[in-house]
């Protein structure tokens, strides 16, 4: 599936190419299952500021799982045939076939599905350092924004294994009920202009310890504000379409600690190893990806159109 121009998702339409071949280093992969990501859409539209824009047309899709199916010069033998996760750049996986370099498999363990893999390998990972990053202590007050979304889910498990008592924020019964279905003690529908009010009764007046703020815009301002004095409020999404900034003095005068965006630009190194840990905890029953819709690759548009409606729960996956 291509991206004809910067659009709707209706630009996204389906396509061949040429048999692809994996040159030294790489391998080909049967692609089964493609990850997408929110940013993902925003690149399509053309409004991403944090990515340079693909040249057209290109096939979105940075994530896939399958089986490698060719070797190119100077790869491990021992690959071929193997399921595995594979990162293929920012391009190149809404496709029946795909390249990735060798060293950037992840095989997967026998016991998980190829869906479930993928719904762990780039959220998993992502919500696995910013848990590491916000050093989360058993006891404290965590409020995870988005907590119906792909990060967000597993955000709000990770937390609770850590010992937190977490609140869910989410738009929609559907949301609500499924943070606390994940563990969160308390879930908060942001639609309510008074939610920030309600975050605050349920953590005793104090607030949030830990803020993870996926959303931006005036959610994670409103987040921001009702944080604990001395808490840590951790940026690292902006689906509203506005990154969270905050005034470093106000944040100082709070005893603030402000963990920005910024903080996702050295994850890159670490989620391989992130990967293989979350789908560990995954195997062993702690946590669980949560798939809301999957589709085949031709309806990659419909797919898109879900997330950016924000109606999807948990990870939307492509089945190919």
């Amino acid at each position: 599936m291509r991206v004809t121009n910067f659009g709707n998702p209706e630009v996204l339409v389906p396509g061949e190419a040429p048999e692809p071949v994996a040159g030294p280093g790489q391998v080909v992969v049967d692609v089964s299952v493609a990850g997408i990501t929110f940013v993902e859409t925003q690149i399509r539209r053309g409004v991403d500021r944090w990515h340079s824009r693909p040249e057209l047309p290109y096939v979105p899709g940075g994530t896939v799982a399958g089986r490698v199916s060719s070797l190119g010069k100077d790869v491990d033998p021992a690959w071929s045939g193997r399921r595995v996760i594979a990162g293929v750049g920012e391009t190149g996986g809404f496709a029946e076939r795909a390249v990735a370099a060798a060293k950037d498999l992840i095989p997967v363990p026998e016991g998980l599905g190829l869906p479930e893999a993928v719904a762990l390998h780039t959220d998993g990972s992502t919500a696995w350092g910013l848990v590491e990053g916000a050093r989360i202590r058993p006891g404290e007050w965590v409020l995870v924004e988005a907590a119906g979304g792909g990060v967000g889910s597993l955000l709000v498990q990770l937390a609770r294994a850590a010992g937190a008592r977490v609140v869910g924020a989410a738009r929609g019964a559907r949301k609500l009920e499924l943070a606390r279905d994940l563990g969160a003690e308390a879930a908060v529908d942001y639609s309510d202009p008074d939610w920030a009010k309600r975050v605050r009764e349920v953590t005793g007046g104090a607030g949030p310890d830990v803020v993870f703020d996926g959303v931006g815009g005036e959610i994670g301002r409103a987040a921001f504000e009702v944080t604990a004095d001395g808490g840590r409020f951790s940026v690292h999404g902006a689906s509203s379409g506005e990154v969270t900034l905050i005034d470093p003095t106000r944040a100082r005068r709070r005893a603030v600690e402000v963990i920005g965006i910024e903080q996702l630009f050295g994850f890159g190194p670490r989620m391989g190893r992130w990967a293989e840990q979350v789908m560990s905890e995954a195997l062993a029953g702690r946590i669980r990806p949560v798939i809301g819709q999957t589709f085949p690759l031709e309806r990659a548009a419909a797919a898109h159109a879900a997330i950016e409606s924000r109606s999807a729960l948990g990870k939307t996956l492509l089945l190919i």
